[in-house]
């Protein structure tokens, strides 16, 4: 594709966004950009440093000092050690809302992926891409699903992964991330109001991407 258009998804946790904007920036040839990985690798060495997850300060400091690098190929960096699976444990998983809570977190980071973002030709998936990090990109898409749904989907995932996990404790734990998520003051988890939702409790993976791909040859 010749027109490097920028494509938000965003979306509430296990709605599918990181499967579909992988697959969607494969189809296309543009770079995917997890912005989620990157809260979760600041999680990941936080609790690694016995950081306070709910301490703004420290955690921006911490930050300051922090490279995070995301490859083409989908790994993840951490000053420059591959934390690719480290930062998908469960511990780290039901710490992340906490440390992207706070407003000077946020805003570096908005920094970090604007950056990455700045020649076009991106897919970024998180929760605030379409209202905050990019505004003005040409396509935004907001997935959702049930809780049950995605409950069900984090429950299949955890089991193939090997952890012990509880079906309706995953239900509990969701519906909480949901909340903090949409009632942070910074940059809270919302649908932008030029997005496109995409309900996909019922639809197949490759149907959510036809979905999207049909959606970016209509823009360009």
């Amino acid at each position: 594709m010749e027109n490097k258009i920028n494509i938000a998804i965003d979306g509430p946790a296990g709605a599918g966004k990181s499967t579909v904007a992988k697959l969607v920036a494969e189809k296309l040839e543009f770079i995917y950009i997890d912005t989620g990985a990157m809260y979760r690798a600041l999680t990941l060495k936080a609790i690694e440093n016995k950081v306070d997850l709910k301490n703004e300060k420290e955690l921006t400091n911490l930050l300051t000092n922090t490279t995070i690098e995301l490859t083409t190929t989908a790994r993840v960096f951490l000053d420059e050690e591959d934390v690719s699976e480290q930062i998908r444990s469960l511990e780290v998983t039901n710490s992340v809302s906490f440390v992207a809570s706070h407003s000077s977190v946020r805003f570096e980071m908005l920094d970090r992926q604007r950056s990455m973002a700045q020649n076009g030709g991106t897919v970024m998936d998180g929760r605030d891409i379409g209202t905050a990090v990019l505004p003005n990109a040409q396509v935004k898409v907001f997935l959702s699903a049930s809780v049950d749904e995605r409950a069900r989907r984090r429950y299949e995932e955890n089991v193939a992964k090997g952890f012990s996990t509880n079906f309706e404790q995953l239900k509990q734990e969701i519906a909480l991330r949901d909340k903090r998520d949409s009632e942070r003051e910074t940059a809270p988890l919302k649908k932008a109001k030029d997005a496109i939702e995409i309900d996909t409790t019922h639809l197949s993976i490759d149907e959510v991407v036809s979905s999207i791909l049909l959606i970016v040859a209509e823009r360009t």
